[in-house]
């Protein structure tokens, strides 16, 4: 897994008051943003990879699906990719600085939905 912020990253849904990430990564270079989870064992409940700046993602060569929450500058969701399995494209949305990477079913299990504003620490966007 990338880690320019080794394990520090936390990222609540504050519309919804639940947590998406308890322990995560930043993917914030060009390197760690290249190669994502790539290689990596599946996420677990907790986990995620937030990548920075981010328009779009790719499976390509992933082994495993994920959840992926599509962010705009303010932190806002613009788009929800749900069980994105490898070898697939992400969807394009509009407005997109960031994407948090998930375990399949982080969003379902969350509540979290396109407009829900979420807060980001152990790393300053």
């Amino acid at each position: 897994m990338a880690d320019s912020v080794q394990g520090s990253l936390q990222v609540t849904n504050t519309t919804r008051g639940t947590a998406l990430v308890d322990c995560g990564h930043v993917a914030d270079n060009a390197w760690t943003r290249l190669v994502g989870l790539i290689g990596g064992p599946p996420l677990r409940r907790g986990q995620g990879l937030l990548i920075v700046p981010c328009s779009s993602i790719h499976m390509f060569f992933m082994g495993f699906a994920i959840d992926a929450v599509y962010l705009d500058r303010d932190v806002r969701v613009v788009g929800l990719d749900e069980d994105l399995r490898p070898w697939r494209i992400g969807h394009i949305y509009r407005g997109v600085r960031y994407v948090l990477e998930l375990p399949v079913g982080a969003i379902a299990t969350s509540g979290t939905l396109v407009g829900d504003r979420l807060a980001v620490s152990g790393y300053a966007l």
